[in-house]
């Protein structure tokens, strides 16, 4: 199942969500290399962020294989920057475009409900606290994590709490069968929340790589709890599909 639009009209021009977007594309295009090696590889190694390698729990000169033929090598001074700079990189096609497509879907309307500035820092402040909660679910960890999912997690913990009832329309995609759908919010981010947590539990004790699950609980999370000081009420009040005491038809 794949959203494909919301009931919820905005009124600002989303403009720090096409900011977001247009960065993470600059940085796939010419960082990145549209995802072609040794380009890929090199950013991945150089801006991602390495749990083990930042805590110090891994020795300098270890390396962790991330491709064919490819390693990365924990330095023995950790560089910091990758705590905000793994947020503008992907590891694929697939996650970039999905990534973008959520926070395109869910970005225009908690933008709405704060301005384009506390958006910004919500959104950074969002990333930085899935990066904390992944690294701590595996301190000792070599491999590089990348993507913006955790930023995004936290705006749709966002989205949730300021616009719960609101329908999310859904493309459902089974074989040959394709319909549509919706749903309230709350179901659809409610169930891929508990999904994430699910996934979390499972990946405990695991060395080897995949979905950043935990960064997509803690950023689901953080932004949950810091829409509560980053919405500006007159702002929310404009959405005739905020609270729970209403839904758009």
């Amino acid at each position: 199942m794949i959203p494909i639009r919301d009931d919820n009209p905005h009124f600002l021009v989303p403009y720090a969500v096409y900011a977001i977007v247009g960065l993470n594309v600059l940085a796939w295009v010419f960082v990145q290399g549209l995802g072609m090696e040794p380009a890929l590889s090199r950013s991945v190694c150089t801006l991602g962020l390495v749990p083990g390698e930042l805590l110090r729990t891994i020795a300098a000169g270890t390396a962790v294989q991330v491709g064919p033929g490819t390693y990365c090598i924990a330095t023995a001074t950790p560089d910091w920057f990758t705590m905000l700079s793994h947020m503008f990189l992907h590891g694929s096609w697939m996650h970039i475009i999905g990534n973008m497509w959520f926070l395109w879907i869910f970005g225009n309307n908690v933008e709405d409900a704060m301005g384009h500035l506390r958006f910004v820092v919500f959104y950074l402040l969002c990333g930085l606290a899935a990066a904390a909660v992944q690294m701590l679910s595996s301190p000792a960890s070599g491999l590089p994590m990348v993507g913006a999912s955790g930023a995004i997690g936290g705006v749709m913990g966002a989205y949730v709490m300021l616009y719960p009832r609101v329908n999310v329309h859904m493309l459902l995609w089974f074989g040959f069968y394709v319909d549509t759908f919706a749903i309230p919010a709350f179901w659809m981010l409610g169930y891929w929340f508990l999904l994430q947590l699910i996934g979390g539990v499972g990946s405990l004790g695991g060395i080897g790589g995949g979905v950043a699950f935990w960064a997509h609980v803690g950023g689901f999370i953080a932004g949950a709890i810091l829409v509560l000081l980053f919405r500006d009420p007159e702002m929310v009040a404009r959405h005739p599909g905020h609270g729970w005491r209403r839904q758009i038809r």
